[in-house]
């Protein structure tokens, strides 16, 4: 019987997708609701495991957690993208990785609902509606608002539809800017240095590698407006942290949405958590119910394939 751990199951809504009674007998389930405290924990947690379900880049799969689990021969991934995992370790161990189908458009949603959040002070407001105030700061309009995307990808191009539909004007900047594909949505190119000038709105949607690594730095706060905005549900990494604070702190522009960081979870005492400017979600950009679904199912799906010298969505 295989023995499968399922990682960082924060909602506890494995036994809720998976009928685990289904496969007594076939699997047996070790489901892990919290995170590891460090690699070491991990290791004495896992070291008797032949499949780990993995929910992408949480507790991460490196060279020396693969090499200390000699029994591991099969990881599932949400996504068909994980830098978390040590893609090169886990073929050198002859372990197959598969990905899963993801839904993009729940991080579309998500952006705009820090971008509306931000704009409209709507968690002052609700706090202060529990405290007893009414109405008791200004919000600003969308309509008229330039909006930057730095990404137009799938989900970049999808928050640059809603926004044509707030009446924004829209502007977009990547390394690899499909000039046909942004013409034909209405939105205009422009170098990230024009864009970072000019854009009321900033937000992040590329695909995470080395090359954007640190792409918002101190230098880019100083070109962007003390009235702009800055989103992120895209990867923690691309905006430097210690300068993001600093910018905040000496408000060199007016706030900050996110949904990424580079520490996850992030911790108690972080200094981003302390900041009025900063509205923050715990990293909820794909979590909903119908992506969740996806993930676990289709990772059962793909674990039988193995098991029938049929892989499907492989990685590794």
């Amino acid at each position: 019987m295989l023995k499968v751990g399922v990682l960082d199951d924060y909602q506890g809504v494995f036994n809720q997708i998976i009928d685990i009674e289904k496969f007594k007998g076939k699997y047996e389930f070790k489901i892990f609701n919290e995170p590891f405290s460090s690699e070491n924990e991990a290791i004495v947690a896992l070291e008797n495991l032949d499949v780990l379900f993995i929910m992408r880049e949480r507790t991460p799969i490196t060279k020396s957690l693969i090499t200390a689990l000699p029994n591991l021969k099969y990881i599932m991934t949400s996504g068909m993208r994980n830098h978390a995992i040590d893609l090169k370790t886990a073929k050198k161990n002859k372990i197959l990785v598969c990905g899963t189908e993801i839904n993009p458009n729940p991080a579309a949603e998500v952006t705009w609902a820090l971008i509306l959040g931000l704009l409209r002070n709507i968690k002052q407001e609700l706090d202060n509606m529990f405290q007893g105030y009414w109405q008791t700061t200004l919000g600003y309009e969308l309509k008229g608002k330039l909006l930057g995307l730095i990404g137009l990808g799938k989900i970049g191009t999808q928050v640059a539809k809603v926004a044509k539909a707030f009446g924004m004007e829209v502007c977009a900047w990547s390394e690899n800017l499909d000039l046909s594909h942004a013409n034909k949505i209405g939105v205009l190119p422009m170098s990230k240095e024009d864009l970072l000038k000019t854009a009321d709105i900033i937000s992040i949607h590329l695909v995470f590698g080395d090359r954007y690594k640190n792409l918002i730095t101190k230098k880019e706060f100083e070109l962007m407006k003390k009235s702009s905005f800055l989103i992120n549900t895209s990867r923690g990494q691309i905006i430097n942290e210690d300068d993001l604070i600093e910018a905040l702190k000496e408000e060199k522009i007016a706030g900050v949405g996110l949904d990424v960081y580079d520490k996850e979870p992030l911790p108690q005492d972080h200094k981003l958590r302390f900041l009025p400017n900063a509205l923050l979600l715990p990293h909820i950009g794909f979590v909903t119910a119908e992506n969740y679904s996806k993930f676990y199912l289709q990772m059962i799906e793909n674990l039988e394939g193995c098991l029938d010298n049929k892989p499907l969505r492989l990685l590794s």
